[in-house]
């Protein structure tokens, strides 16, 4: 058992290292790249329910006044916009600004990161390594709490 825990261990140090996030998403910092792709995710799958902040915090696992901050950098930047709901007055909903394209460019950019790998492994294995990787990461988030 160990020896399987070494080298689970290796493979991930290895991985991390292999892939900064930083610098899979060098034009924007990681915080905000992620953001805009849970709300660009969130606008395609139910455009009538758009995340608030508090939404947000718990899908990234960001503290609240790091959201806030974050939040408030990518709307002086135009990345997003914030509207109150009608229905709570105290619930602020976020959007992505569709008149910005730093994020698609953005997003462009890890996609052909992305097809590079694909490219390399083939379409079946890097089929088996998406699902990998989503059952690590709810393993992961089950643990780590």
């Amino acid at each position: 058992m160990e020896n399987v825990n070494e080298e689970i261990l290796g493979a991930w140090l290895q991985l991390t290292t292999a892939i900064n996030n930083e610098r899979l998403v060098s034009d924007m910092p990681y915080n905000e790249a992620l953001i805009c792709y849970l709300l660009h995710n969130s606008q395609k799958s139910s455009p009538s329910v758009m995340p608030t902040a508090t939404d947000l915090c718990r899908q990234t696992n960001m503290l609240k006044s790091q959201m806030n901050r974050t939040l408030q950098n990518m709307e002086d930047k135009g990345l997003i916009v914030k509207s109150r709901s009608e229905s709570d007055k105290r619930q602020i909903h976020i959007f992505l600004n569709t008149d910005s394209d730093a994020y698609q460019k953005q997003h462009e950019k890890s996609i052909r990161l992305i097809e590079a790998l694909v490219a390399k492994t083939g379409e079946e294995k890097a089929k088996e390594i998406a699902e990998l990787f989503t059952m690590i990461a709810n393993i992961a988030k089950e643990v780590i709490k």
